[in-house]
């Protein structure tokens, strides 16, 4: 049995108590502390308390949120007596009493249930507060505090005194839940526990859990502490090197260093009237400006673009055409009509000595070069050269810039080009100019027309730049596969220079003379390690690289060469190694085109026509078959809209003269013919390929064929006159490729036959015409 508290005979504790709720937390036995009142029925109760044996109970409030009138459910069960010592009224009303606790209590019922609360009570003696166990717990607390006190400035001396003067186990347990920073429903739950020793262990759990808390936190102040004193010694670090760059002369921060920087440039650029305005506006914002704030750093990239721009005008070397010559013939085999062409812009330039309105744009077929023209060019002028592609481009403002409103924008291709060269008289290159879309963002093309055109460009306005400058000088060289889609307006400010394909005595030549030499570089072989016979050659370009350029030859040859590395490496095969043609079939794999696919005719009711496409010239294969059955006439192989009228317009010509020609005139009403243009799948249009179709179809209505080796080209008029086309040259070529040896063409285009070189024209017969009649003659 536990010793029983002894309570003098003056403190004799009542069975019935009025009862304070306490709203914090709750008020343990053994301490002597002040308590305010400001409700007016809790006032009520002390003054009742007061006036007979100023005893009052301690009771906490389960949930101290509620707001309402408080009933007896809204408490603990258990709480602490209390005798008032003293009462002060204060100012406000309400009073602050000062009180000693006694001993715990429990409620056994409410006597009323509204307030104020009285209640009749139990009181609750401790249990099991002697022994081994609680002297032991007792020292460990006393230990525990002493070591949790002397590490928190909070417990002051007067507490740690208290804490070693009380003589009872269960009251140090009860003394130090009052000054530890616990969980309300935690203290109300210690109040609660009578047993001394489960009350001391429960109390020691709390206390090392606040020392760990005490230890994350004096963790947590010395990181904090550590990074100050680091921020403070550099701070002053930072300022004892401000005060010796200032003694030095030397600018203090990098902001001083950059203003300087771009202030010693602009001054040097010398800049007059609006530039010279708008520079300086921004150079005096930028003085001002926080160096942490957004706008810093788009004015600072914006100073930054005006600086690197070559703002003064560099005089050009003077030209020298022999060496411009010999630099255009060492980079490329032929094209003599374009490098005459482009030997022709050049002495102009050297005579006038002005580059405006120098504008090419170089149209040719993949492959032939249109790219390296470029590059030899602004070798020849001795310029720097910076090529940019615009194909499949649909926003604007990569040609023109976006304005500096706008998160990270950045200068057009224009001005980004001319910050890269560093010259305001380069060679710029627009690449694929023919594949320049628009969109909702705007259309490319139109800000090219402003670039591109001599009269405007001399105060080009980039959207970021937004300041006029010259480009004027710059040579602009465009290249296109095709002009169908370059808009007429972006045309006529540029001279147009045909590139037209290699036949294969060009396509040999250059074999030998670049592609040869830089496949090998690129497989690390030697020149001397290869060698290509004559025939090997002239068979790669005819089995494997039948396009206009000579892409696919170099593809060809980089094959090779990848498979004799190989050998080399692998099967160590003797150098050096010599390629037959019987050879190529084991290096490149069967051949793509063979000779039994050249072109021929077979039968009545066939033609050769001869196309230009994007990828050069092309010979067509027409056919034309009847059936009988109720007039009609059918076309297939993808043809577009102009194509499909030329097919009418041979169809109708030849029903009007097949009778001059022997034809029953029933023959057209008794059968349905079908006019078809094989390679279904390639797409197909334009007017040339009308004789071609008219001649097909009355080779079928005489049943006579066509003699061999004869291709045509020309656009037919309804009443039978033969019309001129475009791209001879290519067409010449493509008929070459095809083994041709007679071509028909309109007596307009017999001019055209001058550009033509004389090698590519060996062994072939042209035969120009005005009318239809002609074109039978020759061909029937």
């Amino acid at each position: 049995m536990s010793d029983k508290q002894i309570i003098p005979a003056d403190q004799i504790l009542p069975s019935r108590l009025h009862i304070i709720p306490l709203q914090g937390k709750p008020i343990f036995p053994g301490i002597f502390t002040p308590l305010m009142i400001q409700a007016v029925e809790e006032i009520h109760v002390v003054e009742e308390a007061l006036s007979s044996d100023s005893m009052i109970g301690l009771v906490l409030v389960r949930d101290e949120s509620e707001e309402r009138q408080l009933m007896g459910d809204d408490l603990y069960r258990v709480g602490t007596v209390a005798k008032i010592v003293k009462k002060i009224n204060l100012p406000d009303g309400g009073i602050n009493i000062f009180i000693s606790t006694l001993k715990r209590f429990r409620i056994k019922k409410f006597l009323n249930n509204e307030t104020p609360l009285n209640g009749a009570v139990d009181y609750l003696d401790d249990e099991d507060d002697s022994g081994i166990e609680v002297k032991a717990l007792t020292r460990s607390l006393i230990s525990e505090m002493k070591q949790l006190s002397e590490n928190n400035p909070l417990f002051s001396e007067e507490m740690r005194l208290n804490m070693v003067n009380i003589d009872h186990p269960g009251k140090i347990a009860d003394f130090i839940t009052s000054i530890l920073n616990i969980d309300r429903q935690e203290q109300q739950k210690i109040l609660e526990t009578l047993n001394v020793r489960e009350r001391m262990e429960q109390v020691l759990m709390f206390i090392k859990k606040e020392q760990e808390l005490l230890r994350i936190q004096k963790r947590i102040q010395k990181q904090i502490n550590e990074k100050i004193e680091k921020s403070q010694r550099e701070y002053f670090l930072k300022e004892e090197l401000k005060a010796i760059k200032q003694e030095l002369g030397i600018p203090t921060d990098s902001k001083s260093s950059e203003y300087n920087r771009f202030k010693e440039t602009i001054d040097a650029l010398d800049f007059e009237g609006e530039v010279k305005e708008q520079v300086e506006q921004e150079l005096e914002k930028f003085s001002m400006m926080d160096p942490n704030s957004s706008e810093f750093i788009v004015t600072r990239n914006y100073l930054d673009t005006i600086v690197n721009l070559p703002w003064k005008h560099e005089v050009a070397k003077e030209l020298d055409l022999d060496e411009a010559k010999k630099i255009l013939d060492r980079d490329h085999y032929g094209l003599e009509d374009v490098k005459n062409r482009i030997l022709e812009f050049l002495a102009v330039r050297k005579l006038k000595k002005d580059s405006k309105g120098s504008i090419i744009c170089l149209v040719g077929a993949p492959g032939v070069g249109k790219t390296s023209v470029g590059k030899s060019i602004a070798d020849a002028l001795g310029k720097k050269f910076f090529r940019f592609s615009v194909g499949g481009m649909r926003d604007e403002a990569e040609i023109k810039g976006h304005r500096r409103t706008y998160v990270g924008a950045m200068p057009g291709k224009i001005i980004q080009g001319l910050k890269i060269v560093k010259t305001d008289n380069p060679v710029f290159m627009i690449d694929e100019i023919d594949k320049l879309g628009a969109s909702y963002q705007g259309d490319p093309s139109s800000a090219l027309l402003e670039v591109l055109d001599p009269e405007q460009n001399v105060n080009f306005r980039d959207h970021y730049l937004d300041l006029p400058f010259d480009i004027s000088n710059i040579f602009f060289i465009a290249t296109a596969n095709s002009l169908d889609t370059i808009p007429r307006p972006l045309l006529d400010r540029m001279e147009v220079i045909h590139l037209s394909g290699y036949i294969n005595e060009e396509k040999m030549a250059i074999a030998k003379q670049y592609l040869i030499p830089k496949s090998l570089d690129r497989s690390g072989l030697k020149k001397s390690q290869i060698r290509y016979s004559k025939s090997t050659l002239s068979a790669i370009a005819d089995h494997y690289a039948r396009e206009a350029g000579v892409r696919n030859f170099e593809k060809a040859l980089d094959r090779i060469h990848r498979k004799i590395a190989k050998k080399v490496v692998l099967e160590e095969h003797a150098l050096p190694i010599s390629v037959k043609p019987e050879d190529l079939e084991e290096y490149l794999g069967p051949p793509i085109f063979r000779e039994d696919e050249v072109k021929k005719v077979t039968r009545a009711g066939m033609a050769i026509g001869l196309a230009w496409t994007n990828f050069g010239g092309d010979t067509l294969i027409i056919e034309a078959v009847n059936n009988p059955g109720k007039e009609g006439f059918r076309l297939t192989g993808q043809m577009g809209n102009v194509m499909q009228e030329s097919a009418n317009i041979a169809y109708t010509h030849v029903r009007h003269v097949a009778e001059n020609y022997g034809v029953d005139a029933s023959f057209f009403e008794k059968n349905i013919i079908h006019l078809h243009i094989p390679e279904g799948a390639t797409p197909k249009d334009g007017p040339s390929a009308g004789i071609t179709m008219a001649i097909t179809l009355l080779s079928l209505a005489t049943g006579k064929q066509i003699k061999k080796n004869l291709a045509m080209t020309g656009e037919l008029s309804l009443v039978g006159k033969v019309l001129p086309i475009g791209g001879l040259k290519e067409k010449t070529i493509a008929a070459r490729r095809n083994k041709i040896k007679q071509i028909i063409i309109p007596k307009a285009n017999e001019r055209d036959l001058k550009e033509i070189p004389d090698h590519v024209k060996k062994g072939i017969s042209f035969h120009p015409v005005e009318t239809m009649a002609e074109v039978i003659e020759l061909a029937l």
